[in-house]
């Protein structure tokens, strides 16, 4: 009979909830927002290719540079600073280069970069400077074509524009999810408080915790479809960005399917963990009206600390993992950027249980008293 009361209290909190326009609004209508922040930052950052070359244009070289060499780089407006390899390294790790290159031999050079955003500029001025002189040792057809060959040593994996996008994706992912959940949670408490159907339904002989479980699990399946959803769509936008803007060219800005599942788990978590927030604020309320102006402040709480912690480049470390919203957020960077500690996740998961939890019972106690409708 148990089992039987909390089915149909889910039942009844689903049917009612895909009935109404105003939650499917929100469950699916915000992530079809994640193509547009996807694509409307990646054509950003597009139109910023247009920089002044005389941010970018300070280049190493490990080698003696011939007088031919020396013309072709001024040509091409390249301002040459000859070092040690070492010396070169030291430069480019304080800023005070933008990229060098190596010799292997007379036709093999390395180019030692990384992906930030004035290095993708550098290296694409230093491939049109090899051109040139690659045409140059070429200029007697009676030799030998010499064909030279450029070669990347990335000295930091990360990319300054993917990581931006994927990043601020989640971001805005988690963000979707709160909105999501914020709209069922007031309709299926305050809402109903204020229709007076409440009422009605705490005389059939059902018991609080079933009620409450009923519309958590409801609240929650509808968050969890919005992050899916969002995800899935991040997915697809990433894939459209990557054959349309020329700043991903030669880079693989695809989720690996690690990350994508520990995503989902994320998600998953995530959406328990507001929708239980949502249910237990908007409880409090008498009518709908309030319980939205109580919620909004969530929508900025689940959004600011992630993206600070981005911005600030703060890392994960144990006692983080239990703090709400800025965890979620934190061991997503971690993933995407290929660093897994499955000691920081469990911590995530068991630390969000225990806030649901304490959630729950607290909802469930606000229930079995008088005051919750009055």
């Amino acid at each position: 009979m148990k089992k039987n009361n909390l089915w149909n209290m889910l039942k009844k909190e689903l049917r009612e909830m895909f009935r109404d326009k105003k939650s499917l609004a929100m469950m699916l209508v915000i992530p079809i927002f994640i193509p547009l922040l996807v694509i409307g930052m990646s054509a950003l950052f597009d139109t910023q290719m247009n920089k002044d070359i005389n941010e970018y244009n300070k280049i190493g070289f490990a080698y003696e540079v011939t007088e031919a060499e020396k013309n072709i780089a001024k040509e091409a407006n390249i301002e040459i600073i000859n070092g040690t390899e070492e010396e070169l390294k030291q430069k480019y790790d304080n800023e005070e280069i933008n990229l060098y290159i190596t010799k292997k031999d007379d036709n093999t050079y390395v180019i030692n970069t990384n992906s930030s955003e004035n290095s993708t500029y550098a290296k694409n001025l230093v491939e049109a400077y090899f051109d040139v002189y690659e045409q140059y040792k070429n200029i007697d057809l009676a030799d030998k074509l010499q064909k030279i060959t450029l070669e990347e040593n990335l000295l930091d994996e990360d990319n300054f524009f993917v990581n931006y996008i994927k990043n601020y994706a989640f971001l805005f992912i988690i963000m979707a999810i709160t909105v999501s959940a914020t709209y069922p949670s007031t309709d299926t408490t305050a809402g109903e408080k204020e229709r007076g159907t409440l009422e009605t339904l705490l005389t059939f002989p059902i018991k609080s915790k079933d009620i409450i479980l009923g519309k958590f699990l409801a609240v929650s399946i509808s968050s969890i479809i919005t992050g899916t959803l969002s995800l899935l769509l991040s997915v697809v936008s990433l894939v459209v960005a990557q054959d349309m803007f020329s700043i991903y060219e030669g880079i693989n800005i695809m989720y690996d399917i690690q990350t994508i599942c520990i995503a989902i788990i994320i998600i998953i978590a995530y959406s328990f963990f507001i929708s239980g927030l949502c249910i237990s604020v908007a409880s409090k309320s008498k009518t709908f009206k309030e319980a939205q102006s109580a919620l909004t402040p969530l929508n900025f709480i689940s959004f600011f600390p992630g993206m600070i912690a981005f911005m600030v480049g703060i890392k994960t470390t144990q006692i983080l993992s239990i703090v709400p919203f800025l965890n979620y957020t934190l061991i997503f960077i971690d993933v995407a950027g290929g660093e897994i500690n499955y000691t920081n996740i469990l911590l995530m998961l068991a630390s969000t249980a225990l806030y649901i939890g304490i959630v729950l019972k607290v909802i469930i106690k606000q229930y079995r008293s008088e005051k919750v409708l009055f």
